[in-house]
């Protein structure tokens, strides 16, 4: 390994010379450290795009029917008057969840911080393989494009929600959106996961081959297992979505009826006969679920890290945390199931997928006490990274305690697309990612910008977003049990849901002053990296081996050698040391015992 280490180090020295231009530094650029700027900044404008589309919907669910200069202006022929049209309130809604999801969350996230930390925290001088690492953005990039531009369509976007069942999906003469919108969605998609299976097998070639002398898997930062485990989920799950978007491409237009059968229009019948819409349902789901925590396992690693590092404190039950992180990994893949309660699914089937659905509770609940433990009694330093990292705890247990309910066959036929679910998913996994991604990024940006965030900033940000995501989704769950269906664009027409008029303008007055607060945090984000403080080498005093490699970013990392590690990650505040802090590259003292929880 240190063989092909010093090799790898010789020839990055001789490429070194050669001078970059603007193009191969910034744009075709083959530097981990590059890519993952890259990653963030892409994710980051899709987020901003994501987000004011929820902002245009939940104000047309507050004041329903009533003219909106902002629609008008931003909508033209789907808001006519000022009025929202209902078919482009459904594509808003489908194309939210689609650039969140997979955007925002799923490349935003884990393409940044893995493309960042993988080489640096296993002593890497880069990705296995920079060229994948480079196609993979672009394939991120250019689907990014298409899944934009479909909003232009003149018969309008996709509009068949996230999850694009069929038949609404698959018939092109089914609705406005159903046409040109979505295929450029499928089309987007499918180059999406491209992007996600190159970019995941690069990470799991690099985390088993590149790893420095001393980096044994035990010795290995929680992130860095996270990340091992999302893209192996990742290699195992995305085929079949990518199997399920061909065939309905096929079925949309090809004349071929996977996923249609006995479909009438208007009295017409339809040629198409045989296929079934739950089985797309099925291969949806299968990778569904597990993108659930391919979404929230990063989340886990980042903030895991983060909670050591500023509680000053080794991570309680180290050991424990691997083993929650391969559990959920494998029981992932046998829950999907319960996304189809209400499918016609066999009660028997419901009730073993009730079984492994309340099962993978036991390691999420470990990983939970453990960053408790973590906080208990340390010498916590509260700087945004900080309490991002405790929010995402806060919104992860009461996230997933409704989780419980909706696992439950039972009990979930009864709020089953209600806003009980948006509530329970949100929480759990859009919330919950997003502040392990704000924590990652107040952590790290010293990294991987080389200046300070303004931490002032950093705590208005916090706080604004903490009371605004806890007013917009707390609520939700009890218009959800009130019987509020999901997806429709106005209840004015039901007296039964009249007296729960007023709790939605509640909500939407906390999603449009949550939505606004991030514009203090693009100003953080961009202006620092110009004016910001320059950072020092270890503005946290933690002990993984980025912190080790110089500010000012050079191909290979490290001048000269690549440091080798002696202990685990977790070296903090251990007795008969000097500083509250041993980074992995320093030998033990004679007598010290390497410590292993």
């Amino acid at each position: 390994m240190s063989a092909h280490a010093d090799t790898h180090a010789h020839e990055d020295d001789h490429g070194h010379h050669h001078k970059e231009t603007f193009v191969t530094k910034y744009i075709f650029s083959q530097d981990h450290k590059m890519i993952a700027k890259q990653y963030l900044v892409t994710g980051t404008i899709m987020g901003v795009i994501g987000v004011l589309m929820s902002m245009m919907f939940r104000m047309q669910i507050a004041w329903p029917e009533e003219p909106n200069v902002l629609f008008e202006a931003l909508l033209g022929k789907w808001a006519p008057g000022g009025v929202m049209d209902a078919d482009i309130y459904l594509a808003l809604v489908t194309i939210h969840g689609t650039i969140m999801v997979f955007f925002v969350l799923t490349a935003g996230l884990s393409g940044t911080f893995s493309n960042l930390l993988i080489p640096l925290q296993i002593g890497a001088r880069d990705m296995a393989s920079g060229f994948l690492n480079m196609v993979s953005y672009w394939l991120f990039f250019l689907s990014s494009v298409i899944m934009v531009i479909s909003l232009f369509v003149e018969a309008g976007p996709a509009a068949a929600g996230w999850t694009i069942y069929p038949p609404l999906s698959a018939l092109p003469m089914a609705q406005g959106g159903s046409g040109m919108g979505m295929t450029l969605w499928l089309v987007s998609m499918a180059i999406f996961i491209a992007s996600s299976l190159l970019g995941s097998l690069n990470y799991i070639v690099t985390v088993i081959n590149l790893r420095t002398k001393g980096m044994s898997m035990t010795r290995l930062p929680l992130t860095i297992w996270a990340f091992f485990i999302t893209a192996v989920i990742g290699v195992i799950s995305f085929p079949v979505l990518l199997s399920a978007a061909l065939l309905l491409i096929m079925d949309r237009s090809f004349g071929t009826s996977f996923f249609l059968s006995d479909i009438f229009i208007q009295g017409e019948v339809l040629h198409y006969q045989g296929g079934s819409p739950v089985l797309f349902e099925h291969l949806f789901w299968f990778l569904g679920h597990p993108e659930v925590y391919i979404v929230i396992l990063p989340a886990m690693g980042l903030v895991s890290e983060i909670m050591a590092s500023n509680s000053r404190k080794p991570i309680f039950g180290y050991r424990a945390m691997i083993a929650s992180i391969l559990a959920i990994a494998f029981l992932s893949t046998i829950v999907w199931g319960h996304h189809m309660f209400v499918s016609g699914m066999n009660p028997f089937l419901g009730s073993v997928f009730t079984f492994t659905t309340l099962l993978i509770a036991i390691p999420s609940a470990v990983k939970a006490f453990n960053w408790i433990t973590t906080l208990w009694k340390g010498n916590l330093q509260m700087n945004p990274a900080m309490l991002f990292s405790i929010g995402f705890v806060s919104t992860f247990i009461t996230g997933g305690l409704t989780g419980i309910i909706l696992g439950d066959s039972a009990l979930d036929i009864n709020v089953h697309d209600t806003y009980f679910v948006v509530a329970h998913f949100h929480l759990v996994m859009g919330i919950s990612a997003l502040y392990g991604m704000f924590a990652g990024i107040y952590h790290w940006y010293p990294k991987m910008f080389g200046k300070m965030l303004n931490k002032n900033l950093g705590y208005i940000h916090f706080w604004i977003t903490a009371v605004c995501a806890y007013g917009v989704f707390f609520p939700m769950h009890f218009i959800g049990m009130a019987g509020l269906p999901r997806r429709y664009y106005t209840n004015s027409n039901f007296p039964l849901f009249d007296d729960l008029a007023n709790v939605n303008v509640i909500i939407t007055i906390f999603a449009l002053i949550g939505g606004a607060v991030q514009i203090v945090y693009l100003y953080n984000f961009f202006s620092s990296i110009f004016f910001g403080k320059k950072a020092t080498q270890n503005p946290w005093k933690s002990t993984t081996l980025e912190w080790t490699a110089p500010v000012e970013h050079m191909h290979g990392n490290w001048p000269g050698d690549i440091p080798h590690v002696y202990r685990w990650a977790y070296d903090y505040s251990k007795p008969g040391h000097d500083v509250d802090f041993v980074p992995q590259n320093i030998p033990l003292k004679e007598g010290e015992e390497e410590l292993q929880h």
